[in-house]
């Protein structure tokens, strides 16, 4: 086996000159495991275990104290366990040690497939619950030349879009308004 996670087809996850400087790197079964860490400017350095799967999925099990419990937490959430003041940009603000220096997530080769990850889900339209989702879509009127927002939450929702879609003398009298609104 080579310095990096391989598959049954010879595959290798990260080759030795991707990982030769980043310290504390384990090769696990199915991830790959190196010690990672996020600063606060109030608590000091919060340390964990980054567990990189083939699949993209990133888990953090925190270090910070002997006693913490934390364990299986995605980076946002072991940035804001951390104390992190600025959370959300978990990329620049988790770091792992690279030639003794830390250095940002972004700026290394782990996130490899945390990004191709997101570029194969991008396509299918899943929320985080896993149910299927649409984008709020745009048709324009052919008579007062606005575009209409038609917000896709339900199937009947994306029954009127296409109808709309499809009609090339659409206009904004066709569209049917919330029962809600006030008359």
């Amino acid at each position: 086996m080579a310095n990096g996670l391989e598959k049954e087809s010879g595959f290798t996850m990260f080759s030795d000159d991707e990982l030769k400087d980043v310290n504390g790197v384990k090769k696990v079964g199915e991830f790959v495991e190196v010690m990672c860490g996020c600063t606060s400017h109030r608590y000091g350095d919060a340390v964990g275990k980054l567990k990189i799967f083939v699949n993209g999925y990133l888990e953090i099990t925190c270090e910070c104290t002997p006693g913490c419990e934390e364990d299986k937490l995605t980076p946002a959430a072991f940035e804001k366990h951390s104390g992190r003041e600025t959370a959300r940009k978990w990329k620049n603000n988790i770091w792992v040690i690279v030639n003794g220096e830390k250095v940002p997530l972004y700026k290394t080769v782990l996130l490899k497939y945390y990004n191709q990850a997101l570029k194969t889900a991008n396509g299918s339209h899943k929320s985080q619950n896993g149910q299927v989702c649409h984008r709020d879509e745009f048709i324009r009127c052919t008579r007062c030349n606005k575009e209409r927002r038609f917000r896709l939450r339900t199937k009947e929702d994306c029954r009127l879009h296409h109808d709309a879609l499809a009609d090339p003398n659409w206009k904004c009298s066709d569209l049917l308004y919330d029962k809600y609104v006030l008359n």
